[in-house]
């Protein structure tokens, strides 16, 4: 009992609208885990049309961890959207050339927030927006629609326009235990075996099969 296999792109029968995403991106600035998946019956192999703004000479990256599960019409906003904003007007002049070439923003002057980050086992509700430089931890919920303008922690839900914190999962200690564990990087073949308490709420049972 392995699962299905991370290298395909329709693990699913009858599914066609879900993907395993990995392989189908290109763009070596955009990583994705094994097993993490794209939910949206206008082509979910094309991906990489929902991460925009994204310049290679910029260089940020998009790195989303393992078994997480984007709903339909996720996007994320890179760092390459950005515009000066130190001066008195934000209109990008010298990207039309003809002369106003000359207040190319020099290096540094544009706004830069670094990688976006998305933990392992994330669930992403449908249509969220996802600004450049956030960092969503493991095991969090993103509700739908929702603007992610600001880091959310491990195993929180978060949900608005901007996001924020609704609940928590899990107290703190069930947390640290969760992130120590990181079952997401355990053989597959072990996954497999553990499914059940994997998704059960026995943090005691869990930890056994950490052990095991």
């Amino acid at each position: 009992m392995n699962g299905p296999s991370p290298l395909d792109k329709h693990p699913m029968a009858g599914f066609p609208q879900v993907c395993f995403i990995k392989n189908t991106v290109s763009n070596p600035n955009i990583i994705i885990g094994d097993y993490t998946y794209y939910d949206d019956p206008d082509d979910p192999e094309n991906f990489e049309r929902n991460v925009l703004y994204h310049f290679p000479f910029i260089g940020d990256r998009l790195v989303i961890g393992k078994f997480c599960a984007l709903a339909r019409g996720v996007k994320f906003i890179m760092n390459g959207a950005n515009h000066k904003i130190s001066g008195i007007s934000t209109y990008p002049f010298q990207i039309f050339g003809n002369g106003w070439e000359t207040v190319m923003p020099q290096a540094g002057a544009l706004p830069y927030k670094g990688d976006t980050v998305v933990g392992n086992d994330v669930w992403i509700g449908y249509d969220c927006l996802i600004m450049p430089g956030v960092t969503i931890g493991n095991g969090a919920i993103i509700s739908s629609r929702s603007v992610v303008v600001a880091d959310v922690p491990p195993y929180t839900v978060a949900g608005g326009n901007p996001a924020r914190l609704i609940k928590e999962r899990f107290p703190q200690a069930t947390v640290s235990a969760l992130e120590e564990i990181a079952w997401w990087d355990w053989p597959i073949e072990k996954i497999s075996k553990h499914l059940a308490v994997i998704v059960s709420a026995d943090i005691e049972a869990l930890k056994r099969c950490a052990d095991a």
